[in-house]
């Protein structure tokens, strides 16, 4: 793996944990907007909505660097869009990096022959 395909990886991972807290932050000031006097949701809405933008910009960057297949693609793109998907995407994507560099090390070794 090269140097730009780890950085949007890292990228990719490093946003989806932020924009999974702000979708469920959202889901709670929408509830709250609804039950009390509190509205938060203009705000929240802004923020989780940026975090969004980012999240399916760094996706791309990923899926074109990584030379993912579509069903890896849609499987990330599906985790930003589920409450809590954000976290599992960025476990499996710590995963997918770690093994990674396993793999690196091992090669310049010469451990592996890949």
């Amino acid at each position: 793996m090269d140097l730009k395909t780890a950085s949007a990886l890292r990228r990719l991972r490093l946003v989806s944990g932020p924009e999974a807290i702000s979708f469920l932050l959202l889901l709670v000031c929408s509830v709250l907007k609804r039950t009390t006097d509190f509205n938060a949701v203009p705000v929240m809405g802004m923020v989780h909505g940026v975090l969004f933008v980012l999240y399916v910009i760094f996706w791309a960057d990923a899926w074109n660097r990584a030379k993912w297949s579509f069903g890896t693609a849609a499987f990330y793109f599906v985790m930003s869009v589920l409450p809590t998907g954000g976290f599992f995407a960025e476990r499996r994507l710590k995963r997918e990096a770690e093994s990674a560099v396993i793999a690196s090390r091992a090669r310049r070794e010469g451990v592996v022959g890949a």
